[in-house]
């Protein structure tokens, strides 16, 4: 399978605006609030937000080959909202350059890593681990705006398709 490394550049650039746009929402919110246990599978806003950020450095981890420190499963990296969203910055522009770095023929080619979880060893096409970095993103997000709303903050458009550089693109 051919895998175009423009998608991923795209992906990269609506991971970046959500980003944005998620950390307006949480802003909006007092460090009590975002640390509320509301029920979701990480609890609050502000560890679904460090999920968000410790799945993003493993899988960079594997495909960046840099060394971003992680904390187990489910355990935030940062306890500070301002540390964890500049983090969180920082990382958007990580994805970003490696985004601008892809080939064809580095996405299809297999990438093996072992899971510390568990300790197996797998193998898969480095496209199909790529796109799920992204879609991870996109679905932790989609709770964070569920959050968001039962906290009464609407965090405005989200979907692809309406990301302002494409409709500047595409006329609307």
């Amino acid at each position: 399978m051919q895998i175009d490394p423009g998608l991923y550049q795209r992906m990269a650039a609506y991971n970046n605006w959500m980003t944005n746009k998620i950390h307006v929402a949480a802003d909006q919110m007092s460090d009590e609030d975002r640390k509320q246990d509301r029920g979701a599978f990480f609890r609050s806003v502000h560890s679904t937000l460090n999920h968000i950020l410790f799945a993003d450095r493993v899988w960079m981890n594997r495909f960046f080959e840099k060394s971003y420190k992680v904390n187990g499963m489910g355990v935030d990296i940062f306890d500070d909202y301002l540390e964890l969203r500049q983090a969180q910055q920082d990382m958007c522009s990580d994805i970003i350059t490696f985004a601008d770095q892809l080939s064809v023929s580095w996405l299809a080619q297999t990438m093996t890593w072992t899971r510390s979880t568990d300790g197996v060893s797998r193998s898969r096409p480095r496209w199909l681990l790529v796109t799920h970095m992204f879609n991870h993103q996109t679905h932790h997000r989609g709770q964070l705006s569920t959050l968001f709303v039962q906290a009464g903050i609407d965090i405005g458009v989200t979907d692809l398709p309406f990301m302002p550089d494409l409709i500047s693109d595409f006329g609307g």
